[in-house]
């Protein structure tokens, strides 16, 4: 009887990066659709992914959310309606109110500050730009606070160059709250040489979250042979963390589950490091550590960039209710 010689698995360094996975406004937002499923039944309607996250989609949907991309797909009813963490347009409100829907806001409440600056510019008479993706829901609901035209979406800093504007001294700038640091710094630095007296946010836009997981992947990057991000594709802040690792000359795979791992990407490192998404839950990251476990002895170490102990209360809705 032949027995094979038992075959040995390289050694794998992984560089786990921390902060990952779940910011405070995604937890939020998870926490009120399961609340309002406890309180009032199946179903609860939710506007939008409630975070860009399959996974958390797909977990919310067998406990009985019922997800829609618009109010008109909500039949005439007592259950809730659940807005998304990344925030609607006020005619999306309006539109709830006057069908009397029990609307409840789940928009991260960082996303809302950036809201309410954009009303106070636009009161204060400044025109106000907007840095950011085109169609992104974020974008959509944000230019949504103010009439139409009061805002100017930039994505880039040929936008800015292109910019012509009757006046360019009343002006104010807001940005999304996922964006690369690197690529938003670049639109502000073309926007402030530009328009010297443009007017920039109180405190910094893009959220903490997406600071210190960037933060995480650039200490990370440069030490590995590859990444992996963890997240979705329609995830900004994922997109924006891939981006960022292969800036550090570390080749990077989005992927949303193990089974989208490519190894031809990843068969042969000796160094890996591992990051996740705002929206990306962490048992797709231990998934796809075991996925790496079963052909690599793998050793992990924690590399960490930030402390973080952010929480944020319920909506209003769901706390007056309980």
């Amino acid at each position: 009887m032949n027995v094979q010689p038992r075959r040995e698995k390289p050694p794998l360094k992984i560089l786990l990066c921390s902060p990952r996975g779940f910011c405070a406004g995604v937890e939020r937002a998870i926490d009120a659709v399961e609340r309002a499923l406890a309180i009032f039944g199946a179903p609860v309607y939710v506007r939008h992914e409630i975070v860009h996250n399959r996974y958390v989609v797909e977990m919310l949907k067998a406990k009985g959310a019922v997800f829609v991309e618009e109010l008109a797909e909500i039949p005439d009813t007592k259950a809730p309606v659940i807005f998304s963490a990344h925030g609607v347009a006020k005619s999306v409100s309006a539109d709830a109110g006057k069908r009397d829907l029990l609307a409840i806001d789940a928009t991260c409440p960082l996303v809302t500050k950036v809201h309410r600056e954009a009303e106070i510019h636009h009161r204060r008479g400044r025109r106000v730009l907007l840095i950011g993706h085109a169609g992104h829901p974020e974008v959509v609901g944000t230019m949504g606070q103010l009439p139409e035209g009061a805002v100017i979406l930039i994505e880039s800093v040929a936008d800015v160059d292109n910019l012509r504007l009757d006046d360019q001294t009343n002006l104010a700038y807001a940005t999304q709250t996922t964006l690369s640091l690197d690529d938003s710094q670049e639109v502000i630095e073309a926007l402030t040489r530009r328009f010297p007296t443009i007017v920039g946010p109180h405190k910094e836009d893009i959220c903490y979250a997406t600071t210190n997981r960037q933060s995480a992947v650039k200490k990370v990057a440069p030490l590995v042979d590859a990444m992996i991000v963890v997240g979705s594709p329609n995830s900004s802040n994922s997109q924006r963390l891939r981006e960022v690792a292969e800036r550090c000359g570390a080749p990077a795979q989005l992927v949303q589950a193990r089974g989208d791992i490519d190894w031809n990407i990843f068969s042969k490192v000796s160094s890996l490091g591992i990051s996740a998404g705002a929206s990306a839950p962490e048992v797709l990251v231990e998934e796809i550590m075991e996925a790496f476990a079963e052909r690599f002895e793998i050793h992990v170490e924690s590399v960490s960039a930030a402390d973080e102990n952010v929480s944020f209360p319920l909506p209003k809705e769901l706390r007056a209710i309980a």
